[in-house]
């Protein structure tokens, strides 16, 4: 039986396997995850396929975790109040109050069926056998407390209690409080336009990757920066950048949300540390800081003016999203720090080398039926290496890279969706270190998702990789890969 069979049996089976599990043990029950239950809605009110938001969910966002009307009016599990109006009258000689939301914690589980391309003896060799199929890992089991603390502040907590099934590779994802118009308030600046948050939190990227409907990583989001080990060639020198975008940081931001959200912009004071100072990669812990700039700009396409004014859209269908498109550009900056304390090379100091990773974006939105969206980014390290007598340090040629991914999102129903995503990354560095076999990798992955509840997902992503070399052999192969599982939150 030739590899295609075998995948499309194995994608059965696990498809099978995973229908009957959500039909017969699945109950038939609303969202409940926290919001849902703060407010006694369906997870659908806010999302058209989990995670991803809605415009009514991107409202209740930008809005502090919070209806964007009449928000009180809402409510059917009302906050515990600690202080009284007094209390609030007497300030500053009281301490202001404040209220403590009920019970706003939530969790998420995700399991998949895994099929592996064939590995060839000299991979497992190099870099250890991985199993042609796996049977319902589960990946991630996550708990989620979220909610506003009153009209002015909001708090997240996103912590993987385990991943990959071992508990140990568990860990703190998001965990930030936000202060929403607590400074505009008093400089007279529109509701929800300045803001400001600190924490640890993925930065405000394009494109979440922490909260993707995707069940794999953005290529470029994980793309990093590090010369030929053997310290020959084109691209030698010193640079080891494991800087990626896909990691939480630590840091503090300020941002805003004018013109209900089509206008959107952050900047943010990040540690540069991908949340890994004092583990095994110390290399990435850095004195300096990193800068983040982020900015958004839409346009509601919706013909009506008085639609366009509107949360949502409504038509003759009912409510639906608004047709809109948004343009981006991002940049990040900073310092790479090695060296630290003579590590590398005892009589120097430590090497700083700047760096930036910068890009645009776009994302369309046809009505709540269609969606498409991409992203283009360029990454430059400077580079330093050993002069000839190794006394001391020369600018070498910068490590560069570049690519990015587009992505559309069909309708079929609203409890199944088609994906289709293209990633592309361009790196000589990475081609010259073994990774590929050309400057430029692509991968192809098409996707499926059915809403079987508003809160249990089943989804299927089949990824179709780039060449890579078989060590020692000149030889080339696929690492593709087939993903199928469930996916679901309480």
């Amino acid at each position: 039986m030739n590899t295609l069979a075998r995948c499309a049996r194995a994608y059965c089976y696990a498809f099978f396997v995973a229908l009957l599990l959500a039909a017969f043990v699945a109950p038939e029950a609303h969202a409940i995850p926290a919001f849902a239950r703060k407010y006694h809605t369906a997870c659908a009110t806010c999302h058209n396929n989990w995670p991803e938001l809605n415009d009514f969910g991107l409202a209740f966002k930008i809005n502090g975790f919070k209806f964007p009307e009449d928000d009180a009016d809402f409510l059917k599990e009302p906050p515990l109040m600690l202080g009284a109006q007094a209390q609030k009258e007497a300030f500053p000689h009281s301490i202001y109050p404040g209220e403590l939301p009920i019970l706003p914690i939530a969790f998420r589980y995700s399991g998949h069926f895994i099929y592996n391309s064939p590995q060839p003896a000299a991979v497992t060799q190099a870099v250890g056998y991985v199993p042609q199929t796996d049977l319902f890992q589960p990946n991630t089991f996550t708990i989620i407390a979220a909610s506003s603390l009153g009209p002015s502040f909001e708090f997240w907590i996103d912590d993987d209690l385990s991943a990959a099934g071992s508990g140990a590779n568990g860990g703190l994802g998001d965990a930030y409080i936000k202060a929403n118009n607590f400074i505009g308030y008093y400089l007279h600046v529109p509701k929800n336009d300045l803001n400001i948050r600190y924490g640890q939190f993925e930065i405000d990227l394009p494109f979440t990757q922490a909260r993707t409907i995707n069940l794999s990583d953005y290529a470029i989001y994980d793309e990093t920066a590090v010369v030929n080990p053997s310290g020959k060639g084109p691209l030698a020198g010193t640079t080891d950048n494991q800087f990626v975008f896909s990691a939480p940081q630590r840091g503090v931001e300020l941002g805003g949300y004018p013109h209900k959200g089509y206008t959107w912009w952050s900047v943010a004071l990040l540690d540069g540390t991908n949340s890994n100072y004092g583990t095994s990669a110390p290399l990435t812990g850095r004195n300096a800081k990193d800068v983040y700039i982020n900015l958004w700009q839409g346009f509601n396409l919706e013909r009506n003016p008085a639609v366009r004014k509107q949360i949502q859209a409504s038509g003759p269908t009912g409510i639906h999203d608004h047709t809109w498109i948004k343009f981006n550009a991002f940049g990040y900056f900073g310092d790479n720090e090695l060296n630290q304390g003579g590590t590398l090379y005892p009589n120097l100091q430590t090497i700083k080398e700047p760096f930036y990773r910068a890009g645009g974006a776009f994302d369309y939105r046809f009505r709540g039926d269609f969606e498409l969206w991409g992203l283009m980014e360029h990454g430059h390290d400077a580079n330093r290496a050993l002069n000839a007598n190794s006394t001391g340090l020369v600018w070498a040629n910068p490590v560069t890279f570049s690519g990015g991914f587009i992505e559309a999102e069909y309708w079929f129903y609203p409890w199944l969706i088609g994906l289709m995503r293209y990633d592309g990354v361009n790196s000589p560095t990475d081609r010259i270190n073994g990774v590929s076999r050309n400057d430029t990798r692509n991968i192809y992955s098409p996707g499926l998702q059915i809403l079987v509840r508003p809160n249990i997902k089943i989804e299927t992503e089949y990824s179709h990789s780039y060449q890579q070399p078989i060590p020692g052999t000149g030889n080339y192969y696929r690492d593709n890969k087939l993903q199928s599982g469930i996916d679901f939150a309480f």
